[in-house]
């Protein structure tokens, strides 16, 4: 099993930028592929960015293209979120999780990944 702690939420303003982080730990050799998600009051779990442990492959929502980068550091089993002119509608708990069995044609998919950190608050006002 793998343990994930994210951490690098909070607060900002509109255009303004964080970066979050998730530490894994555990059967980190098992996982193929890291994602970050969120979830705003009211709405489904909805997919943001993944990256591969092995190669590197990034995947991203069509909504974070272009202002959220993704990125790992293997020797520390961390992924990071790197989000850029953050947006009111951006305001979600982020969560990141880990696919131990997945492709990359499921590296999007929410149901593709097994282990969920507790997520973490990003609000941004306006």
């Amino acid at each position: 099993q793998v343990q994930l702690v994210e951490s690098g939420g909070g607060l900002v303003q509109a255009g303004g930028s964080l970066r979050l982080s998730c530490a894994a730990s555990g059967r980190t050799f098992s996982s193929y592929a890291m994602g970050w998600f969120r979830q705003a009051p009211g709405k489904a779990r909805e997919f943001v960015a993944a990256i591969s442990w092995s190669d590197g492959i990034t995947y991203y929502a069509n909504s974070v293209k272009g202002r959220f980068t993704i990125s790992r550091d293997n020797a520390k089993n961390t992924v990071y979120l790197q989000m850029n002119s953050l947006k009111p509608e951006d305001t979600a708990i982020y969560y990141c999780a880990s696919d131990s069995a997945g492709t990359t044609a499921t590296m999007t998919w929410v149901r593709a990944y097994d282990c969920w950190g507790q997520g973490t608050q990003v609000t941004v006002s306006s």
